[in-house]
């Protein structure tokens, strides 16, 4: 075999190795024994908006804006080649230029040669930004409904103990609770309901049915008619839920005489709903020593889930809230 023949062999050898790579669809490097880019793969190149100038022969380090200089993943790397070990998805976050905030898993591992002295690496990149979000969304949505059950269970309770019992009959007594109770049942099904859409005074009737059965317990003042669509409606009705549930077992709801005022309007071209929430007649208040999971319920429901906010202060004479939501579309006309 003369030189050129053996030229064209290795040639197409090279080519047929770098096509191999280049079908994998997850970014991939081989780094030697210094940790400097020997090899790319075109994902790599495609999904970090680099070219082969500012990669091949360069240091892992200093690629991009140093994105992964990072030492606990430089000790990882350099212990990989001497003690033939391996680096499975160990977890980089970092803000990447042209991708944003993103989490990343790397795997190194030495490349297989048949004399055993390879000294060079493979490093795979995995983004797993979206399924980190996903297991996150996962965890809250368990969180939840786990949050849900016991606050049911509580208001359940408080509506047994609240229900009046003197001068009635046990079927008096039952009849009356089963109403409240069914109440809060409703108000839980048209949260999670398949409706396209509702109107915000009705999803607050029911959501506070369970409640007024004493007089001026609950006074809604309502403002412009709302539509409510179904991305908004359960979670509107949610934290009007939430704030409920806590008024029922710390606040105004919780002691005879206590009354929880609400109204809302819209504000401004780019329809701005506004609910607010007043307590008073309840217990003192005074603000919590930590956040429990119903603050930041209500707090994430309004910021992540509404594209709004939601401001709550602990006021000595009861609980102040404001809620804020952008709508889709304007108010109704009555």
């Amino acid at each position: 075999m003369n030189m050129e023949d053996l030229y064209r062999l290795l040639r197409a050898g090279h080519v047929q190795a770098q096509g191999i790579v280049d079908t994998v669809p997850d970014p991939l490097l081989v780094l030697d024994r210094s940790l400097c880019v020997q090899g790319a793969s075109r994902s790599f190149f495609e999904t970090f908006k680099v070219d082969r100038f500012e990669t091949i022969g360069q240091p892992l380090y200093s690629l991009g804006n140093g994105q992964w200089d990072i030492p606990d993943l430089r000790r990882l790397l350099e212990e990989v080649i001497p003690n033939s070990s391996a680096v499975i998805d160990y977890k980089v976050e970092h803000e990447f230029p042209e991708l944003g905030a993103r989490t990343m898993l790397l795997s190194a591992r030495t490349l297989h040669h048949p004399d055993g002295g390879s000294h060079s690496l493979l490093l795979s990149i995995v983004d797993a930004t979206d399924r980190y979000r996903r297991d996150a969304a996962r965890d809250m949505l368990f969180d939840e409904l786990r949050h849900r059950m016991k606050n049911l269970l509580s208001v359940a309770r408080s509506i047994a103990q609240h229900t009046a019992t003197e001068g009635r009959s046990a079927e008096e007594y039952r009849d009356d609770f089963l109403g409240r109770f069914g109440a809060l049942a409703h108000a839980q099904d048209l949260a999670f309901s398949d409706l396209e859409e509702t109107k915000l005074k009705a999803l607050a009737e029911r959501i506070f049915a369970p409640y007024m059965a004493a007089p001026d317990a609950v006074l809604l003042e309502p403002g412009a008619p709302v539509e409510l669509d179904s991305r908004t409606i359960m979670s509107v009705s949610l934290i009007l839920h939430e704030l409920a549930t806590n008024a029922a077992k710390y606040g105004a709801l919780s002691k005879s005489g206590g009354q929880v005022r609400v109204r809302w309007d819209v504000e401004g071209d780019d329809c701005q709903l506004r609910i607010h929430w007043l307590e008073s007649g309840g217990p003192p208040v005074s603000p919590p020593g930590r956040t429990g999971f119903g603050t930041r319920l209500i707090e994430s429901t309004a910021t992540y889930s509404l594209g709004g906010k939601a401001k709550l202060e602990y006021a000595p004479g009861g609980l102040e809230a404001e809620i804020t939501v952008p709508l889709v579309a304007p108010p109704l006309s009555d």
